[in-house]
């Protein structure tokens, strides 16, 4: 693959910021809009440390700091780890719809909710989305690759996980949750959902964006284990290199 299979609408490196994850690091992201992305050339991107958000491919692309590291769960060999087991019986209770991408007030209140619950405990920046804006965020394009995981409790939305899936992964774009179901580790639970749809149509990976080790908020993701971490973000005409975490 090249980047000359894709052709961008626009591609640009932002400014450096303050990082939201380490707070004495600066940050940059390199983003692309391609004027069509299909799933093979999604999953080659994805499988270089890209990801996808809305119309957007993205990577960090830091000048001082590389600690931003893909990482993905080797599912042939994946294995519930005792506080995993006790997250599936907390929530054998809720029930998990998965269909394409949609929005509804539903959505709009349980996204608002979550964010305004972030602001207060994680000081996030005010967040309240609009049907406008949800739409270009998560839905515009109609990917064929696009699919949402919907988590309810009697019915009600409680949860709502967007993934695209691809001929041999599935990678998780975004997941959030009634500020209500925390105590029952809805993203743990969120995880191990799809661990067990990707495995029941055999895929091989499951991508769940950037680790940091220094981030405490973002040590849950190493939990699931066996996983690869992406020497580094590569462009499309290099090979990417994964390694398992040992061998890091």
């Amino acid at each position: 693959m090249s980047d000359d299979h894709l052709y961008d609408l626009i591609r640009f490196v932002t400014e450096p910021s303050p990082c939201s994850y380490l707070p004495s690091e600066s940050a940059q992201m390199e983003y692309r809009v391609p004027a069509k992305l299909d799933t093979e050339s999604l999953e080659q991107l994805i499988q270089r440390g890209w990801r996808r958000f809305g119309n957007y491919i993205f990577r960090p692309r830091c000048v001082a700091c590389r600690k931003c590291r893909p990482i993905r769960i080797v599912l042939d060999n994946f294995r519930l780890s005792k506080s995993q087991r006790r997250a599936l019986r907390r929530n054998e209770h809720v029930e998990v719809r998965v269909t394409r991408p949609q929005v509804t007030d539903e959505h709009i209140a349980l996204f608002n909710a979550y964010h305004q619950d972030m602001t207060g405990r994680r000081q996030w920046p005010d967040n309240a989305t609009s049907f406008q804006n949800y739409y270009e965020s998560f839905i515009g394009g109609q990917n064929e690759f696009a699919w949402e995981f919907q988590y309810r409790n009697d019915g009600r939305l409680i949860g709502v996980g967007i993934v695209d899936v691809m001929n041999e992964g599935l990678s998780s774009a975004y997941f959030y949750h009634d500020p209500e179901w925390r105590t029952l580790s809805p993203g743990t639970f969120s995880i191990l959902t799809e661990i067990e749809w990707a495995k029941a149509r055999s895929l091989r990976y499951s991508y769940l964006g950037y680790w940091i080790h220094e981030n405490q908020s973002m040590n849950y993701k190493a939990r699931f284990t066996p996983h690869e971490i992406l020497d580094a973000c590569v462009d499309t005409d290099e090979q990417p290199v994964w390694r398992l975490a040992e061998e890091q």
